[in-house]
This record gives C-alpha cells, structure tokens and sequence, in this order.
C-alpha cells in the first residue's frame, strides 16, 4: 500500500515521504481500516516537527482522524493508532472507539467532524456551559477548529464574534454564521469586541490561538465569563496573570480532549450522538475548503501548518469516493 512516511522532523513539505510499504497488521484490540478519507489537522504538523505531546517512533504515519471502512463495509470514523496514521491507503485503530460516520455527510466532511467538532463541543457546553442569549467570542474563526466552535456556537443559541486574519478569511467567517466579524489585520480587536457587545465583554472566549490573542481575551471577556483554552496555534503559550482573573471574576478553562478517551470515553459517544443529530439536522456541517488526493497530502500540512487555510482540508482517496 502507499503511506506518508516521516523519517525525520522537521517542515511536512520536507520530511513526508510518499512510500510503497506494508499494510500494517492488527495488534490486540485493534482494527485494519480502508481509508476513505482524512483530515489534516494542525497536530498533524507538529508531529512531522517533533513537537507534539505525543512523538510516535520514526518512521511514522501522520494523519489523526480519517473516515474509514471496516472489512465489513461500515463507514466509521476513527483516530488512527499511531505510528499508523490516516495518511495511508490503510491505518490501524481501537477496535472500541469506532463511530459510526453519520449518513448525512460525505466521506471528507465526515472525517473532519470528529476532533475539532468533539473539542468544540466539550468545550463549550462541558466546560464553559455555554448558554442561549450569551455572546460567545471565537478566535481563528475561519480555520478549522475555530469554524467548528462558531458553528456550535450558533446550534446553542450564542451571539457569536469571530475574529480573523484577513478579508478572506472574515468572508468564510460571515458564511459560517458569525454575527459580528473582526478582522484583527484591519481592526483593534479590542476596540471592536468591547463595541458590539455595548462595552460588556464576552461570556465565552474560545481560543486555540495563545498569544497575543489571549492576552485580547482577558480584556474583553465579561463578568463571570468563561476563557476557555484548547491550543497555541499563534506557537506562543502565554503564562496567564492569576490576580486578573481574581479581580475581573473570571474563569480559564484548559481543555485536553484527547484525555476523555482514557478518563470518560462515553462522553465521546454521547457528544458523538449530539454532533451526528446537529449535521441531520443541518445545523453544523465541516467546512472543508480542499481536497486533495493522497499524493498531494504533504503540501496539504504544510499549507495548515503556514496558517493559509481556511475551514478544513481533506485527503480523498480514489477507493473513497464520496458518498
């Protein structure tokens, strides 16, 4: 079969290597999978970099959630059990944690809804409860983790702000639902949010950006609101001033979705069931801006990697055809 190998860290253009190798065997509980589609995901290039949290032995396979088919025809999605990522014809998985992909999405979009829709949900409604009639503030609105929590935003009755780099991306942002959008190229975040929210703040700052961008959120976020902290995209974790959240009342969530798998995999179900009852009902819907074929998947996570994509791009395989 053909993979994506890395047999060195460094830039994804320059260390994925397209490879002829063998179709990896299952391990004890565990699933060969045909992969139908794979989403790329900006982890994906931190795993070519060496610097996720998790390092697989080289040489491995990137490519975190793809949308697979059983030996028995069943269209799933899965995390790929690395070193065998999706970024392949075939990849390995947890037998356990299949899920079932829903009818209502193709092959790429049901691949895309997994991750950033399951961080999107657990974070707004398990950690920061989100609710109807609050103004939920949503960095890096047009990418692919920021698209999903606007979307989820808007299925729970919030007033959703996305902030964006650029009028491209502030144009994908106003598509996806976004009642106010700013674009932080041209406009004082700032300025802005304290502007179209009356001088309030916001209830919910979603933020996978750290940086410059938290910093923002801790000046516009509202009484009793809610930060709450799912990645550092901007490549800047910044160290938060614990006397101003003491002083303006405020909450800073960490979320580490990955860590349900282990603590309370049936929320993954249930969150699961609540994301497959949104897309039948048309409520959410992965954007994915691109797909490419497998041997265009390297240039693909160097795109996301450089930050010049916007919703979600999807590897589609010739055996994976559209549903």
């Amino acid at each position: 079969m053909q993979a994506w190998q890395v047999h060195e860290n460094g830039e994804p253009s320059e260390v994925m290597r397209l490879q002829d190798v063998e179709r990896p065997a299952p391990g004890d509980g565990q699933v060969l999978l045909k992969v139908r589609a794979a989403n790329i995901n900006f982890p994906d290039a931190l795993l070519c970099r060496g610097h996720y949290q998790i390092r697989p032995p080289l040489p491995f396979t990137p490519g975190l959630e793809i949308c697979g088919e059983t030996e028995d025809g069943r269209r799933v999605i899965a995390n790929p059990a690395l070193p065998y990522g999706g970024l392949a014809e075939y990849a390995l998985a947890d037998a356990r944690a299949l899920l079932p992909a829903p009818e209502s999405l193709d092959d790429a979009e049901a691949a895309a809804l997994h991750i950033g829709y399951q961080t999107g949900w657990f974070g707004l409604h398990r950690r920061a409860g989100l609710e109807a009639g609050e103004t939920l503030l949503v960095h890096a609105a047009a990418g692919g983790v920021g698209s999903a929590a606007v979307q989820l935003g808007k299925a729970a009755g919030a007033t959703v702000i996305g902030v964006v780099g650029g009028a491209d991306k502030a144009a994908v942002a106003r598509d996806l639902g976004c009642d106010v959008v700013i674009d932080r190229r041209a406009e004082d975040v700032i300025a802005a949010v304290k502007e179209a929210t009356g001088g309030r703040g916001a209830d919910v700052i979603y933020d996978p950006v750290g940086g410059d961008a938290y910093t923002q959120s801790t000046k516009v976020v509202a009484f009793e609101g809610r930060i709450v902290v799912v990645g550092f995209a901007s490549g800047s974790v910044p160290s938060p001033a614990l006397n101003h959240a003491l002083v303006k009342n405020y909450s800073i969530l960490g979320l580490h979705w990955g860590l349900y798998n282990t603590r309370n995999p049936g929320l993954i179900q249930h969150c699961h069931e609540q994301l497959t009852e949104l897309a039948a009902r048309g409520a959410i819907k992965p954007l994915v801006s691109e797909r490419v074929a497998l041997d265009g998947a390297a240039q693909a996570v160097q795109r996301v990697a450089d930050g010049v994509t916007t919703g979600r791009v999807a590897v589609v395989l010739e055996h994976g055809a559209a549903v």
